[in-house]
């Protein structure tokens, strides 16, 4: 494997390995879930995300984008970012949900995606491009991917937004809104009014980090999956 110690799976990706993280709740099995990073990679607090929803129930997949790569540098993230291969990540991401639907630890025949900034992004592109495959998706704060064609999506969305965050500012939401709702989705956008951008995370650099909300949001965010993932 890759240099990263948080990676315990190996997964087909069209020709190519890919790596992840794999949690499986105390039952042993559960509805599958895809948990997309965010630009520092696949760091601890992602793969706290997977425990957290392995702790709920689920079989939580964070597949590693950045192939080992992590930081927790501000100017250094935005590079990292940059320099993915957005198609090789949306192959790798497709990869992760064949391999997720396929394990005897997934008890669901669709997978839910829950992600964060640039994950969002993904979770939105992975709902269009994998289309029955995934019943639920739940984007935070989604910047990026490609999010031009949202017409495959097939799952509800629940996306969650900072009502002061600079990087998904209203007009930009109310496009995705737009595009959602044109392609017939049951989309609920979440603007947390006085939030800003990460403020589910933690451990985020930007110090905008909301204990109240991203618990709120990470309550709805169960439920949704819990409703729509079997």
């Amino acid at each position: 494997m890759a240099e990263n110690p948080l990676q315990n799976v190996t997964f087909p990706s069209n020709g190519h390995e890919a790596y992840g993280y794999l949690a499986t709740p105390e039952s042993g099995s559960g509805p599958g879930v895809i948990v997309i990073q965010e630009w520092w990679g696949l760091v601890d607090q992602i793969a706290g995300v997977a425990d957290r929803l392995a702790g709920q129930g689920f079989t939580a997949l964070a597949p590693d984008l950045y192939g080992g790569k992590t930081t927790h540098d501000l100017d250094e993230a935005p590079k990292l970012m940059g320099q993915l291969d957005a198609a090789q990540a949306a192959r790798d991401l497709a990869g992760a949900v064949d391999y997720l639907l396929g394990h005897e630890a997934c008890t669901s025949d669709k997978v839910g995606a829950v992600g964060f900034c640039m994950g969002g992004g993904f979770v939105l592109q992975l709902a269009h491009q994998q289309g029955d495959k995934v019943g639920a998706a739940v984007p935070f704060y989604p910047v990026g991917g490609d999010t031009d064609d949202l017409s495959g999506v097939r799952c509800p969305v629940l996306a969650h937004f900072g009502g002061g965050d600079d990087y998904t500012p209203p007009e930009y939401r109310q496009d995705l809104e737009q595009k959602l709702k044109d392609a017939g989705v049951d989309v609920t956008f979440r603007v947390h009014e006085g939030a800003g951008h990460a403020f589910f995370n933690e451990t985020d650099a930007l110090g905008t980090y909301d204990r109240d909300l991203a618990e709120q949001a990470w309550s709805e965010t169960v439920d949704l999956l819990r409703k729509n993932l079997s």
